[in-house]
């Protein structure tokens, strides 16, 4: 690839292959054809290639676009990275070229009304909680009871399932459970719905290769007027000695 039009149409005859393999490493977290996330993924490769064919980057399109920013963005990079080591002897080009577009469009999501963020100033104690949360080494995952969607994960839970934690917003916790274990799932969390007591129990998690994880699980309640949160702290069993 001598040149950034060599780079552009490499990287439209490479699209399919970037998409399987970024949505295999992704496993679980891999948005659907259908989302506002993949629709995000969809402008950012038209405004790149449009930059890299024309030498300029006209701002971003996002018009009617709604994504969870910090979920689109993890995508964002997740694709950059496949770009990346796809393009094999050519992967320090295409990081070159496609850096300051990938952060352009970063910032044109940032700063614009189609990412969906929390309003108003974030309290300091709200701001100290999370930072605390980040920091512990058991993975945190915040579901909606209702949805069953995570809403919120720290550094660990990425580590755990395999992913970058942003990544995880958005995504169906069952689709980090085994399947033998989702029903189990759905109950705790109609459980913890209706009761503000705390669990513990046992389950099986798939990271995104589908490897099983067993961990233990201790569970908690947190609610506002519109929903229902269930926090949960899982950490690996140990092995099981051999005899």
């Amino acid at each position: 690839m001598n040149s950034q039009q060599d780079i552009a149409s490499w990287l439209v005859g490479a699209r399919p292959q970037i998409e399987t393999a970024m949505n295999a490493k992704l496993g679980p977290a891999a948005p659907s054809p259908a989302s506002q996330e993949s629709e995000a993924l969809r402008r950012f490769r038209t405004f790149s290639s449009t930059a890299l064919m024309r030498d300029q980057a006209p701002p971003p399109n996002l018009d009617g676009l709604r994504v969870n920013q910090r979920r689109a963005l993890a995508l964002l990079e997740a694709w950059l990275e496949t770009s990346t080591l796809l393009a094999a002897e050519n992967g320090e080009a295409v990081q070159t070229v496609l850096r300051p577009l990938v952060d352009q469009f970063a910032l044109a999501l940032r700063t614009s009304h189609n990412g969906r963020k929390q309003s108003g100033r974030p309290r300091l104690a709200r701001r100290a909680v999370t930072a605390a949360i980040d920091r512990v080494s058991d993975a945190f995952l915040a579901i909606d009871t209702d949805s069953g969607a995570i809403e919120d994960a720290n550094p660990a839970a990425g580590s755990l399932l395999g992913v970058q934690r942003d990544a995880l917003l958005g995504v169906p916790a069952v689709n980090f459970v085994a399947q033998s274990a989702q029903s189990d799932l759905w109950n705790q969390l109609d459980r913890l719905s209706e009761s503000a007591d705390g669990s513990q129990f046992a389950t099986t998690l798939v990271d995104a290769s589908a490897t099983p994880v067993e961990v233990m699980v201790n569970a908690a309640t947190f609610a506002t007027r519109t929903r229902t949160l269930a926090l949960l702290m899982a950490r690996p069993k140990p092995p099981i000695p051999d005899a």
